[in-house]
């Protein structure tokens, strides 16, 4: 039976997680597997998995393919190396001794590797959390601004005038004050010259009763 060592997805939506899994190539991904070899989960920095080595080393020797992405996953733990040490071993080449004391150092360095990529990280998450933090602050300080000015009396919105603009008010009165008595004058000349003949159209008729009025000779 061909058998293929693969992920079988679990979890909601959103936030998916996987079994490592054997199972038969012509099974469905989410159907029934033979055997759980462990868990892959990629919500977490850095990625969680546990999987287990000699299981799985014993599955790949029997003729289980994994697939790309859990071949990714196999290399990450070693998997692939402990595989290529054992057949070191088979070959003679070094003792079974060996082949553990070098793949324990190679999961040693492998671990320090791990947590320093994963303080980087938690650093840069730190740090754009920060600066976000900070524009958010900037963002409302300006907002608060924004409407203390739409909320504020008209008078404090008025700008103080210039003092170009208080000059030329000043001149422009000055000009007005000037011009004053000329404008009187030049609206009182024609009802002075009007004056006159309303007088004389009202004397007239007063000298012809006066002569109506005096005693015959």
């Amino acid at each position: 039976m061909p058998t293929k060592i693969r992920l079988q997805r679990h979890g909601r939506k959103s936030y998916a997680f996987f079994h490592i899994v054997v199972a038969d190539s012509r099974a469905p991904r989410d159907g029934k597997n033979i055997e759980k070899l462990g868990v892959y989960n990629p919500n977490t920095n850095p990625a969680t998995i546990e999987l287990d080595i000699d299981s799985t080393l014993t599955w790949l020797e029997n003729g289980a393919q994994p697939t790309d992405t859990c071949r990714a996953i196999l290399s990450y733990k070693g998997v692939l190396y402990k595989k290529h040490l054992q057949g070191g071993v088979k070959k003679g080449a070094f003792s079974q001794e060996e082949a553990d004391a070098k793949f324990e150092k190679w999961l040693n360095d492998k671990s320090s590797k791990i947590e320093e990529g994963a303080n980087t990280i938690g650093k840069a998450q730190a740090k754009a959390k920060a600066d976000a933090m900070k524009a958010e602050a900037v963002a409302k300080e300006a907002m608060a601004a924004k409407v203390a000015a739409k909320n504020s009396p008209l008078a404090e919105e008025v700008e103080a005038p210039t003092e170009e603009a208080v000059e030329e008010t000043e001149a422009i009165a000055e000009v007005a004050v000037e011009a004053a008595p000329e404008v009187v004058a030049e609206e009182a000349a024609p009802v002075a010259e009007e004056a006159p003949a309303v007088e004389a159209k009202v004397e007239e008729p007063a000298a012809e009763a006066s002569e109506e009025e005096k005693p015959a000779e």
